[in-house]
C-alpha cells in the first residue's frame, strides 16, 4: 500500500464515517423514526371577518346555543409522518400498556377549540383515529393547550394531518411554536422540515468529505515537497557513554531515531563526562561506533577526541526538604561550599546542620558548578560517605562525594541538612528535594538568554577523530544538531545550540 501513514489514515476514517454515519442514521437510530412537522401556523384577523360576515362563526363551537366572544384566533396544521424505515407498531409508543394516548400535541399560550383529522396517507389510519380512540382535547396547567393523539400505527411513509383551531390564553405578539410531547422505544422523535432541497445530515456529511480531502491533498503536497531537513538514516551500533545529566535526553532522542529508522541500535554506558572521555580515548580510535557526551569542554589530555556543541544545560541548586529555604545569593552558596555557613539558620532557615553534596572530581557538572557559581576552590574535607555524613552529628565530616546524578538526587533527599546541585528537569522530577532559585531567579531558557541565571553549562558530544559520513554516530549526531533531535532537546527544557541568537554562548564558560 503506498502513501504516508497519514494519508492512509485519512482513507480510513473517510471510509468509515460515512458508513458509521450511514447506519446510526439509517439502521440504528433512524431505523423507528416518528417525525412532524407544523405546515401552516396562521393567525386569523378581524379583517377576515369583515370581508366574509359570518366565516367566524361558523368556526365557533356551540355552548348551549350561546356563541362566546372569539378574538385572536389561529389556525395550525401539524403533519404526523413515519419518517424511519420501519413500520410503527402501537406498541412502539413509550407509554403505559392500558393508555390508549401515544403523543401529546402542545399548544403554549393557546386553547384549542377545534380540531379534526384533515388527511390520510391510507384510509385505513381512520380506525386509530375514530372517537372511541383516544383522541381528545384538553388544557393544560400554564395555559397550554392539548390534544391527545392516539397510538396510530404507521407504515413506512404514512401520515396524517391535524387541523387545530386555536384562541390566545394569554400573553401578546407571535404564539410559541406548536410542539409534540412523547417517546419512541428503540427510537425517536423529531420534528423534520420539507423534503425539497439538501438535509442537514446530508450537508454535513459532504462538508466533512470536503475537508477530509482537503486535509488528505495539504499532507500529499507536504509530503512530496522537498524536505528542509532531511532525514539521514544509517544502520549500525552506537555505544553512547559520558554525563549522566544529560542522558535522560540522549535515550529519548536515541529512541525517537530509532522508530524513524530501522537497523539502528543503541547502547549506553553512562558513567559520569570524565569517565566517558577516557573510554573514549582508550576504545575510540577507529571505532565509529562510540560516542561520549560531556557536561563541558574536555580539558587537556585529549587532543584526538573531536568536539560538536549540542545544547545549553539548565543546573539547579537543589536542598533537602526540611532546610526551610527556597532561595539562595551567589554569596551564600559561596560561603556554604567554603564551609563559613554550617547551620541553615544562618541564612534564614531551619536549625539543621549544613551536609554538603558534591560531585566527585571530574565530573562535568562539578566543573560547571565551580566554574559558573564559585569564586574560590572548595576546601579540602575528610573523606566520608554520604551515608556517614547523614548519620553523623557536627561538627563530625559534613562532606560527601557522588558519582553520577543519581546518586547526588538521593543523597540530598534522604540526608536532612543537604544541599547539592543536579540538572534541572531531573531535580523537577525528584520527591523530597526542593529547587532553589538563585537570587530569585529560576533555572529557564529565557533566564540563561537574558544572562540574569547564571548556572548553566553546554553539552558536548565527542568522537575520537573524524567519522565516516555514513556511519549512525556521523547521522544521529545530525539528527539531535540539525534536524527533529532538536524537539527532544527542547522538550526537555535545555536549548539546542542551533537555536541561540548569538552562536558564541554555546562555547565553554561563554
Amino acid at each position: 500500500m503506498g502513501g504516508s501513514p497519514i494519508e492512509i489514515l485519512l482513507a480510513l476514517i473517510g471510509i468509515a464515517v460515512p458508513i458509521i454515519a450511514f447506519t446510526w442514521e439509517f439502521v440504528l437510530v433512524g431505523r423507528r423514526r416518528l417525525g412532524y412537522r407544523v405546515q401552516m401556523d396562521t393567525p386569523v384577523t378581524g379583517e377576515i371577518e369583515s370581508v366574509f360576515p359570518g366565516v367566524l362563526p361558523q368556526l365557533r363551537p356551540s355552548d348551549d346555543g350561546r356563541s362566546p366572544e372569539l378574538k385572536d384566533l389561529s389556525v395550525v396544521l401539524v403533519r404526523i409522518e413515519n419518517s424511519g424505515v420501519t413500520t410503527i407498531d402501537p406498541g412502539d409508543y413509550a407509554v403505559p400498556e392500558n393508555s390508549r394516548v401515544g403523543l401529546h400535541l402542545q399548544f403554549p399560550q393557546r386553547k384549542v377549540i377545534g380540531m379534526a383529522v384533515t388527511e390520510l396517507s391510507d384510509s385505513g389510519l381512520g380506525e386509530f383515529l375514530d372517537l372511541g380512540s383516544g383522541i381528545a382535547v384538553r388544557e393544560e396547567a400554564g395555559h397550554t393547550g392539548v390534544i391527545d393523539l392516539p397510538r396510530v400505527q404507521l407504515n413506512r411513509g404514512d401520515h396524517y394531518k391535524i387541523l387545530a383551531i386555536l384562541q390566545r390564553s394569554v400573553g401578546v405578539g407571535e404564539y410559541p411554536a406548536p410542539q409534540i410531547r412523547g417517546r419512541i422505544r428503540g427510537g425517536r422523535l423529531s420534528e423534520t422540515a420539507s423534503r425539497t432541497g439538501v438535509s442537514r445530515f446530508t450537508v454535513g456529511l459532504i462538508a466533512f468529505l470536503a475537508v477530509v480531502i482537503a486535509v488528505q491533498y495539504a499532507v500529499g503536497r507536504f509530503d512530496t515537497a522537498p524536505s528542509r531537513e532531511p532525514l539521514d538514516c544509517a544502520a549500525g551500533k552506537l555505544t553512547v557513554v559520558g554525563s549522566t545529566a544529560f542522558e535522560p535526553v540522549v535515550r529519548q532522542a536515541a529512541d525517537s531515531y530509532r522508530k524513524l529508522c530501522s537497523g539502528s541500535e543503541f547502547a549506553f554506558a553512562m558513567e559520569g563526562s570524565d569517565p566517558g572521555l577516557g573510554r573514549l580515548d582508550e576504545e575510540g580510535k577507529n571505532n565509529p561506533g562510540l560516542v561520549a557526551v560531556t557536561d563541558g569542554a574536555k580539558g587537556v589530555g585529549y587532543p584526538s577526541l573531536r568536539a560538536r556543541p549540542l545544547a545549553t544545560s539548565l543546573f539547579t541548586m537543589i536542598a533537602h526538604k526540611d532546610v526551610g529555604v527556597h532561595d539562595l545569593t551567589l554569596a551564600q552558596i559561596r560561603d556554604l561550599y567554603a564551609g563559613r555557613i554550617a547551620n541553615w539558620n544562618q541564612v534564614g532557615g531551619a536549625d539543621l546542620p549544613v551536609r554538603l553534596v558534591n560531585r566527585t572530581h571530574g565530573s562535568g557538572t562539578r566543573d560547571t558548578f565551580e566554574h559558573r557559581l564559585l569564586t574560590e576552590p572548595q576546601p579540602v574535607y575528610p573523606a566520608a560517605t554520604c551515608r556517614e555524613v547523614r548519620y553523623t552529628a557536627p561538627p563530625s565530616p559534613t562532606h560527601c562525594d557522588t558519582a553520577l546524578t543519581k546518586d547526588m538526587l538521593k543523597a540530598v533527599a534522604e540526608t536532612p541538612g543537604a544541599i547539592g546541585y543536579a540538572e534541572s528537569a531531573d531535580a523537577a522530577k525528584t520527591s523530597g528535594i526542593v529547587p532553589l532559585t538563585i537570587e530569585g531567579h529560576t533555572a529557564t531558557r529565557e533566564s540563561v538568554l537574558d544572562k540574569t541565571y547564571p548556572f548553566w553549562g553546554v553539552e558536548y558530544a565527542y568522537t575520537n577523530g573524524d567519522l565516516p559520513a555514513e556511519t549512525l554516530a556521523t547521522a544521529f549526531l545530525r539528527y539531535l544538531t540539525d534536524q527533529a533531535g532538536k524537539d527532544v532537546i527542547r522538550s526537555a527544557t535545555a536549548l539546542p545550540c542551533a537555536d541561540l541568537p548569538n552562536p558564541a554562548l554555546c562555547q565553554p564558560y561563554s
